[in-house]
């Protein structure tokens, strides 16, 4: 019964935390609705500081990513996924992959998986929620910018932070 309860705190604790991540709580429930969770999250709270520690790739196209992406992220793509950026991380490296708001990432995070990299996270909320909590992006030449792509006029409502200029 002690194990029961504790386990059900720790889970309690999970949820709690993992839903303060996401501060628009629409954007929390579309998120919710399209993700499986057939990849583990990490939030854009357990990224933010700790970059250095995790291999970080952009699911999202070239055209997303020249646009700004998160520091020390390489594009892997998502259409014509570029498997060449895996050459040199070792199968048990912490990998974080995202894309806008997690859908493309934890599509990509599944083939990882298949592929035998054993420590791949979908970051939770994605570039939206990393540019909507004030995080900073990069552009294709390495400077920070405003500017993020919100993949088309539909998507961009998630967007809310009015720092970002969105993209399409």
């Amino acid at each position: 019964m002690k194990k029961l309860a504790q386990t059900l705190v720790l889970l309690l604790i999970f949820a709690v935390s993992l839903s303060a991540q996401v501060q628009n709580p629409k954007f929390k429930k579309r998120i919710n609705f399209l993700l499986s969770e057939s990849v583990p999250f990490i939030t854009v709270d357990e990224l933010k500081g700790n970059t250095e520690d995790y291999y970080i790739l952009d699911a999202r196209e070239p055209e997303e990513y020249k646009v700004s992406h998160i520091p020390g992220a390489v594009c892997i793509g998502y259409d014509d996924l570029d498997y060449s950026v895996l050459q040199d991380i070792p199968k048990d490296k912490k990998i974080v992959v995202y894309c806008s708001i997690g859908y493309r990432s934890e599509k990509v995070g599944e083939k990882l998986m298949k592929k035998g990299f054993m420590n791949v996270q979908n970051l939770y909320g994605s570039i939206f929620e990393w540019s909507n909590r004030g995080f900073p992006v990069y552009d294709e030449n390495g400077e920070t910018t405003a500017k993020v792509h919100a993949y088309n006029k539909r998507w961009s409502k998630w967007i809310d932070n009015p720092k970002v200029e969105k993209v399409w």
